[in-house]
């Protein structure tokens, strides 16, 4: 008796742990407080969403059946966080990474998540160094800077018609990178009447850098930077008689740049990158079900969705969760997701990756056409 007993106990635990759940765990490394908090929590929320879809019908990867959860830290939009962020991830044992948003994080995370052999996909940072460091782990869905900085430099001087551009930075890796690339295109086009200024990304007050720029009768500021800074930026524009166009890149293309303006940026512009969300065949269903959960999407909110998306998309490809065996199957990825196709270079930058032009028309962005 006690034979039949221990028998069938033993068949028991056998059938419970072949329909046992596997737990794979996601890490989302972003800025949860501080200027841009509202664009981490953007992010965190599409790759919440996703889990949720993904564990409403679970994927059988590795002959079990998983749950997908997100491991969520906070690195402030600050570098020497993220490395104690990233090593936090790794030391959780998550299987992928989504993060960070800025780049100058994106950056330096990259080097702990390479040395553990985790997948990094980097949602919003588009400074070309991330992809340069020769790390096998490190994905990108965003535009480089390279790219925008072109679009930003084409626009500014057709803008401009040949007067006076006025560029100015953050002095962070994402800012100053975006500006280097935009004024590296002017003067490679013979644009020369270009002014440099510099502020930080906690800066709220302008005054001196504008009044500057007045005074040399700029046609044109093309800022790099955030949103928060860029709406105040804006605001004080109009407040001291500025009636110069502003061009920002995508990290002021979102939907609070009007409400931190307190709607100043009327008729101004931004890039994006991606393409417009009228022509993302996915668009529309997500923003559905993102928004009667969340509210308004800010900008960033798909990217965090298909992040989550591609790596479970790999997992199940190389049916496996361990990243030194999906890995490979990550960089041949062909996805059709939320903001487009995806495909990765060798290098893990996002091949489809476009940049669209936007305005403010009564307080939403709108696509300009080409």
């Amino acid at each position: 008796m006690n034979v039949r007993i221990g028998c069938l106990s033993l068949l028991a635990a056998v059938v419970f742990d072949a329909h046992a759940q596997s737990v794979v765990r996601i890490g989302v490394a972003m800025p949860l407080t501080g200027p841009v908090a509202h664009l981490g929590k953007d992010v965190q929320n599409g790759a919440q969403l996703a889990v949720d879809d993904l564990n409403r019908a679970p994927p059988a990867i590795g002959g079990k059946p998983v749950k997908f959860e997100l491991v969520v830290e906070d690195d402030q939009g600050d570098p020497r966080q993220a490395v104690q962020v990233a090593q936090r991830l790794v030391d959780a044992r998550v299987a992928g990474v989504v993060g960070d948003l800025n780049s100058g994080p994106t950056i330096v995370a990259a080097k702990v998540y390479a040395a553990a052999g985790i997948a990094q996909i980097a949602p919003a940072a588009t400074n070309p160094a991330y992809t340069q460091q020769g790390y096998k782990t490190a994905f990108r869905l965003m535009a480089t800077d390279s790219q925008q900085g072109a679009s930003l430099a084409a626009l500014a001087a057709k803008l401009a018609k040949g007067a006076p551009i006025a560029l100015i930075d953050d002095r962070g890796a994402y800012g100053q990178g975006l500006i280097d690339q935009a004024e590296k295109t002017l003067r490679a086009n013979g644009v020369t009447r270009i002014t440099r200024d510099y502020t930080t990304d906690t800066a709220v007050n302008f005054a001196s850098i504008l009044t500057r720029v007045k005074g040399e009768h700029a046609a044109v500021i093309v800022y790099g930077g955030a949103d928060a800074q860029a709406g105040p930026m804006v605001r004080q524009m109009k407040a001291l008689g500025i009636d110069a166009a502003f061009v920002g890149g995508d990290g002021v293309c979102t939907g609070q740049w009007t409400a931190l303006s307190s709607g100043a940026n009327e008729g101004q512009f931004c890039t994006q990158a991606g393409d417009p969300r009228t022509r993302m065949a996915g668009y529309a269903a997500f923003e559905r079900r993102f928004e009667a959960r969340y509210g308004k999407v800010i900008v960033f909110a798909p990217y965090g969705y298909d992040a989550v998306m591609l790596l479970a998309d790999a997992m199940r490809r190389a049916n496996s969760t361990d990243p030194a065996v999906y890995l490979g199957a990550l960089a041949k990825t062909r996805y059709d997701g939320v903001i487009g196709s995806i495909r990765f270079n060798p290098q893990g930058d996002n091949v489809n990756g476009a940049v669209t032009v936007y305005r403010v028309q009564r307080g939403a962005l709108v696509p300009v056409p080409d």
